[in-house]
């Protein structure tokens, strides 16, 4: 009963083979009917997933697209505000100094003015009048180089120098004396030398010097020696100050610890005349020279600036002063007269 022949191969099978068959098949063509379902989902779902991936990355993609023109604009901006406030510190930075150099103008012009007024008193001044300021320059230079040594002043009418310096040591013991003799004129005199020598010899002093703006020859760079007496410029004063004063004091301490049978004086001396004293102020000298070079050079330049400014200034009064000519010849009396351009006493 359980047995049913095939229609198509006349075989016999059992009817319960026959359904579990039918039955499997039919729950494979199920599971094969999900799966693929299952599948064509997953493949719908990774295929939406790509999608989404592609539109994020695109929008990424615009995101730093947008970020990056954002940026450029930005340093754009910012390259544009610091160039208009570069500009702006530049024109003011220019108006300041429009009116900085304007002050220095008025302050070159002042200073020209006084210099100008200083020079034509000096000159109304009279001979002997410079040549007292000048030992008044001399002395007040001395006591401030070296405020220990005692600096007095010759009366005028008193045989000898113009001023004594009596140099002391910090405890105040006495070494020794210096000369000096300030002279003001146009041309030297070897008579000076002579002079001051038997004015040395009267003193008994250790040293003798003579300040003056004119030096001989052998003295012509400002300082040294000649026939036994120092020589040297107004502004070399202090210098050869200094370095009597400390070969005065060397030898008067060397006096205390040398069994040597010399004289303060030849000691004193010999030493000023040494050939490595005159090396040390030659020495100095050089260093001087250099920085007067320097000076100069600088004195020049502003020189320079000076005379185009006044040549640019005269330039402007010439063309001022033409148009104004023209005017007046126009307009004739009725023209009112211009009083920096009129003639003095005019």
């Amino acid at each position: 009963m359980n047995q049913i022949t095939c229609p198509h191969c006349h075989k016999p099978f059992e009817l319960t083979d026959a359904l579990t068959h039918q039955i499997e098949e039919e729950l494979l063509a199920d599971e094969k009917k999900k799966h693929e379902e299952e599948l064509a989902e997953m493949k719908r779902r990774v295929e939406k997933a790509e999608e989404a991936e592609l539109a994020l990355r695109k929008q990424k993609n615009l995101l730093d697209e947008e970020k990056r023109t954002f940026e450029l604009e930005k340093q754009r901006q910012l390259d544009k505000e610091r160039e208009a406030i570069s500009k702006k510190a530049a024109e003011e930075q220019s108006e300041k100094d429009k009116y900085k150099f304007a002050e220095l103008e008025k302050k070159l012009s002042d200073t020209t003015k006084a210099l100008e007024d200083a020079n034509r008193k000096a000159t109304q001044g009279s001979q002997q009048l410079q040549g007292e300021v000048q030992e008044l320059d001399l002395e007040h230079a001395l006591h401030e180089a070296i405020p220990t040594d005692v600096i007095e002043p010759i009366g005028k009418g008193v045989l000898g120098a113009d001023i004594r310096q009596t140099v002391k040591t910090q405890r105040g013991n006495t070494c020794g004396t210096i000369l000096w003799e300030s002279k003001r004129t146009k041309a030297w005199s070897d008579g000076w030398i002579t002079k001051l020598k038997e004015d040395r010899l009267r003193d008994k002093a250790n040293a003798a010097a003579i300040v003056s703006e004119v030096v001989p020859e052998e003295v012509k760079s400002g300082m040294g020696l000649k026939d036994g007496v120092w020589i040297c410029s107004p502004k070399l004063v202090v210098p050869l100050a200094l370095l009597l004063h400390k070969a005065i004091e060397d030898a008067a301490r060397q006096k205390f610890v040398s069994d040597r049978r010399q004289t303060d004086a030849e000691r004193i001396y010999a030493v000023v005349t040494s050939h490595e004293f005159v090396a040390q102020v030659e020495s100095m000298m050089e260093t001087y020279n250099e920085m007067l070079g320097q000076i100069e050079r600088e004195r020049v330049a502003f020189e320079k600036f000076w005379k185009l400014r006044e040549s640019q200034v005269k330039h402007l009064k010439s063309g001022v002063s033409g148009i104004m000519g023209e005017l007046q010849g126009a307009a004739g009396p009725a023209f009112p007269p211009v009083k920096s351009l009129e003639l003095d006493g005019a």
